[in-house]
């Protein structure tokens, strides 16, 4: 007896007659540009190596769209961008040893941020798997091992017959909550050799559904709905599970104050009456957050940049909400919920009451006025000038990515509203090359890369590859002439600085040497050259020479 679901599986006669003639010339290679194609993939990012030909090859013969970087770590977090804004996994395709060593950083930082990357590097021949030692060249003794404690799964391929299923299941496994980079490798020999397995149609590789448990839920609702003080945080699994709608319809039920982590940024309305915003540093904020009775927890795991640096400590209930188990109470003890944010979310709305507090915005609106006072008692007038300045002359529905630098610190706490920096794993060198992975996936609008001058250096290559593509990316230079917060930690620390000043080049005439449009402004200029630049289409830069401070620390 045939049932209704295996008539799907069954092909029809143009799949059948296809299956059975094969078009020639197709490789390894071919498989797995035409795996990335079934399983609904647009656009690559990668960098071509010797072992790696074999894909690239298969490249033409493919209607997926490329961009190649200069440098394999910025391919990577040009991938992880692409993750960040598309919410698909983004194909990063690398060489074998030093290539794929290369792109570490950037898959550490994609771990650390969610963000859902499909990294497929190529191997030495498969005779050379295993750890013998047979001279290759790139050739590693274990080159799964030096991925396998930074990706969310490793995947190997041996034959040519498992590149689909490989594919697919990392595929699965980036898009499944917790997103994350994943590690696919496939042996040189594997990719080269001619196939006459069929062409590569439609994969299924749905992501599993991360549903909370119902009498975890029921707990939590109960527990908010008698909470005399509730507050709520919100992280970047938030944003991730495209779920602000949700937690914006339980705070205003619940009249819950809400902090969004500088990873959430954008989970809440920055003027709502109900918004902390994100000043996550800040003492006061701490305070108000450890007197809730009850303090919801959504989609962080409250690490050391969500915790005010280890120094907040709850004095009442923590419901947690979290897709990575592991990040579950590993700081706090809590009621935790193991599950996607806005299938939890989506539960506890259905389920909480009307919880009416008169006093709710009073005490955000207190807050606030704590904080501004702090600030207003430092000689900080520049840094707010600047930020302000950045934020008049972007465009509001335009995405920013910001490298670890001083004005960055000041945007996780300023910054009003969604932002991607590389703060989840903290290496230098994201803003530009993230940037770029921003304008691939929607070349409609512009995008705002911000480094200083020490990041920058990690990502001048990229200033071709902007031009090649003729990418709308904007990139602000903020030159103090050295790694300004670093300088700034040892001298508070150690009373001077060591290894933190830099000699730079002029980046106005290194950007117009790569046929870059480039201005030096000033602080006074800097919201109309910088307007001006994100107005006009294809890449540019905007250098700002400024010695930018931090306000004071309030966790020491």
């Amino acid at each position: 007896m045939t049932h209704d679901h295996d008539l799907e599986l069954l092909p029809t006669a143009a799949q059948r007659e296809a299956a059975l003639n094969p078009p020639a010339g197709r490789t390894g290679g071919d498989l797995v540009v035409e795996t990335l194609r079934g399983l609904g993939a647009a656009t690559v990012f990668g960098l071509p190596g010797q072992h790696a030909l074999g894909m690239f090859d298969a490249l033409r013969r493919s209607d997926l769209g490329y961009v190649g970087l200069r440098v394999e770590n910025n391919a990577g977090f040009a991938a992880d961008a692409y993750g960040r804004v598309t919410g698909e996994a983004a194909p990063l395709l690398l060489s074998t040893g030093p290539g794929a060593l290369m792109s570490l950083a950037a898959l550490q930082e994609a771990a650390a941020a969610s963000a859902p990357v499909l990294a497929i590097g190529s191997q030495v021949p498969a005779a050379g798997l295993g750890g013998g030692r047979h001279g290759y060249l790139h050739e590693l003794r274990d080159q799964q091992a030096s991925f396998r404690d930074v990706v969310k799964s490793v995947h190997t391929v041996r034959t040519q017959s498992q590149i689909p299923s490989a594919i697919a299941a990392a595929w699965e496994s980036a898009l499944t909550a917790p997103h994350g980079p994943v590690w696919v490798e496939i042996p040189q020999d594997v990719l080269l050799a001619e196939t006459s397995l069929p062409v590569v149609t439609a994969m299924d590789a749905t992501p599993r559904e991360l549903v909370p448990r119902p009498e975890l839920t029921a707990v939590a609702a109960d527990l908010l709905t008698k909470a005399e003080r509730p507050a709520i945080i919100a992280g970047g699994g938030v944003v991730r599970s495209d779920a602000a709608g949700k937690l914006l319809a339980l705070a205003e039920k619940l009249n819950a104050p809400v902090v969004t982590t500088f990873g959430g940024k954008g989970a809440f309305p920055w003027e709502h009456p109900l918004s902390l915003q994100s000043w996550m540093e800040d003492r006061h904020t701490t305070d108000l957050l450890e007197d809730a009775d009850v303090l919801l927890v959504v989609g962080s795991g409250l690490g050391e940049l969500s915790s005010n640096y280890h120094t907040f400590a709850p004095r009442g209930r923590v419901v947690q909400i979290e897709a990575d188990a592991g990040k579950l109470e590993s700081n706090h003890p809590a009621l935790g919920i193991h599950a996607d944010a806005r299938l939890a979310l989506s539960a506890l709305l259905d389920t909480v009451e009307e919880r009416p507090d008169a006093d709710a915005a009073g005490r955000v609106a207190e807050l606030l006025a704590k904080v501004r006072e702090r600030l207003d008692g430092q000689e900080l007038a520049l840094e707010r000038q600047v930020l302000a300045a950045v934020r008049e002359a972007l465009p509001a529905t335009s995405p920013s990515f910001w490298d670890m630098t001083i004005l960055a610190y000041w945007a996780w706490s300023a910054w009003p509203g969604a932002m991607h920096s590389a703060q989840g794993a903290g290496g230098l060198g994201y803003g530009f090359p993230a940037a770029l992975g921003a304008a691939t996936a929607d070349p409609t609008r512009p995008v705002l890369a911000v480094s200083g001058d020490g990041g920058a250096m990690y990502s001048i290559a990229e200033l071709a590859t902007a031009r090649q593509y003729d990418l709308n990316v904007t990139w602000l230079i903020v030159d103090d002439g050295g790694y300004g917060i670093l300088r700034e930690y040892m001298t508070d620390a150690f009373g001077e600085a060591t290894a933190t000043e830099l000699s730079r080049p002029d980046f106005v005439a290194l950007a117009e040497s790569f046929g870059v449009p480039a201005v030096r402004t000033s602080v006074e200029t800097l919201a109309e050259d910088l307007a001006k630049s994100l107005a006009a289409p294809g890449p540019s830069v905007v250098v700002l020479p400024a010695l930018l401070r931090m306000f004071a620390p309030t966790h020491l």
